[in-house]
Formats: structure tokens, sequence, C-alpha cells
């Protein structure tokens, strides 16, 4: 008896590809990716070079915030903090006792859904040098735009008796028609230390 070697027969593999071209593409369709990142920020129109300028603000209504290429803070001419930064930001944008050296309100005008309410004519000045680490350019930021979602959310629960983001578009509408989101942005220079 003799063995007859046999031999083993070669797996036809000109499938192979078919299937993994169809893997591929399921786990792009079905997998969701994350491009939450950097900042909520919508940049204006360009400016038409035949529009009139814009009228000039007053010193008073713009807070100058300064950041140099140690990461220090200049806060309306005076070295500030990160942990003060919110609080002045909120105390420029409303006023409320009226200063002279802090924002001044427009007329009072009727906000549908709120009333009558003074908005502030007050504008926050970012400028940062061009040696600014990201890290705090990025924690400047936040702490402007927290001051005013903070501002927000008191209107809010004053008027509707929930926070800014929790309420529907025709609200949220008017609560940013009373306190607009007013953040200067220059370009980066080289502010000296």
């Amino acid at each position: 008896m003799a063995r007859s070697k046999r031999t083993a027969e070669p797996i036809n593999a000109g499938s192979m590809a078919d299937i993994a071209f169809l893997l591929l593409i399921f786990f792009l369709v079905t997998t969701t990716m994350d491009v939450d990142s950097g900042l909520l920020r919508k940049l204006p129109p360009p400016l038409d070079p035949e529009a009139p300028k814009p009228p000039p603000i007053k010193e008073r209504n713009v807070f100058t915030v300064l950041v140099n290429r140690n990461d220090q803070l200049l806060v309306e001419g005076e070295i500030g903090s990160l942990k003060t930064l919110r609080a002045k930001a909120k105390e420029f944008v409303l006023n409320p006792y009226n200063k002279a050296n802090l924002s001044a309100k427009k007329d009072p005008a009727i906000i549908e859904l709120i009333g009558t309410y003074a908005v502030s004519k007050g504008v926050v000045s970012l400028q940062n040098d061009r040696g600014t680490s990201y890290d705090m350019y990025i924690s400047v930021q936040n702490e402007l735009v927290a001051a005013y979602r903070e501002i927000r959310d008191d209107l809010a629960m004053q008027t509707f008796g929930k926070k800014y983001k929790l309420l529907n578009k025709v609200r949220a509408k008017a609560v940013r028609k009373a306190i607009p989101m007013m953040i200067s942005e220059a370009e980066p220079r080289n502010i000296s230390s």
C-alpha cells in the first residue's frame, strides 16, 4: 500500500479584497468622529471697502486685556490674573453701579420676551503677544467667554427660570440680544514684557 501524497488545494483569495473593502466602508460609515475641539467662534464677514467707517468707541467702553510673551496679564492697565479676570469682565459689562470708568449702557429698549433692558456698550478687547503660549491664550478666552455665559445665565434665570443653555431658540435669541458677546481680538504682535 503506497500512500499517495495529496496536495492541498489553494484557497481562493479573490474575494478577500472585496470583503476587506466592504469592512473598511462599514467602519468609516458607522464610526463617529469627535470634532468639537477649538474655539466656538464665528468670524465676522469681510469688511466692505465702500462701507462707512464705524463710529469710534469711547475709551470707557473698552475693557483691555493684554497677554505678554511671559503669559502675564495686564487688565485695564493693571497686573491681573486668570482668577480675577472673569469677575472684572462681568463687572465691566454689567456696570451695576453706573461707575464712570466702566461701560456705558445704551438707552433702555424693549426686547421681546424680556421687556425694557439697557444693553451694555462695552467691548472686551483682547490682545496677545506672538510669544504667548497657546494654553494661556485659551485660558484667557475661556474666562472671557465664561463671564458672558454667567451674565446670560443670570438674566435667563431671572426672566425664564432656566439657565441660558436650556432655553429654546427664541428665548436664547432674546437673551443674546440683551447680552451680546462683544469680544474683539486684535492681531497678535510683540508686546513688551
